[in-house]
């Protein structure tokens, strides 16, 4: 790609992403040969597919505000679980109501 820039969803991956992508490539999308290569169990490779499609469609949903999409990012990375930013999103959402009320 020498004249067209890369996708936002691109720019938000990191080496690891990128990574596992290449291989699930070359393995023709096989998630039995994925598990191989990492020496994990499927469900595992699975579970980082399942990451990685959640980071992507983040990072492609323009609708959502900067904010949830940030802890939203952080959740799929890890960074902080599932029910904590289900919470800070709750929370958010409810000041910004009673900023408006």
């Amino acid at each position: 790609m020498t004249d067209r820039q890369l996708p936002e969803w691109l720019n938000d991956l990191d080496e690891e992403d990128f990574s596992f992508i290449k291989k699930f490539l070359l393995s023709s999308g096989s998630l039995k040969e994925m598990a191989t290569l990492y020496s994990v169990s499927y469900p595992t490779v699975r579970l980082r597919l399942d990451r990685l499609i959640q980071k992507i469609k983040i990072t492609e949903d323009r609708t959502e505000e900067p904010y949830i999409a940030l802890i939203k990012k952080m959740a799929v990375n890890e960074k902080i679980d599932f029910d904590t930013a289900k919470l800070l999103i709750s929370e958010y959402r409810k000041q910004k109501e009673n900023r408006y009320d």
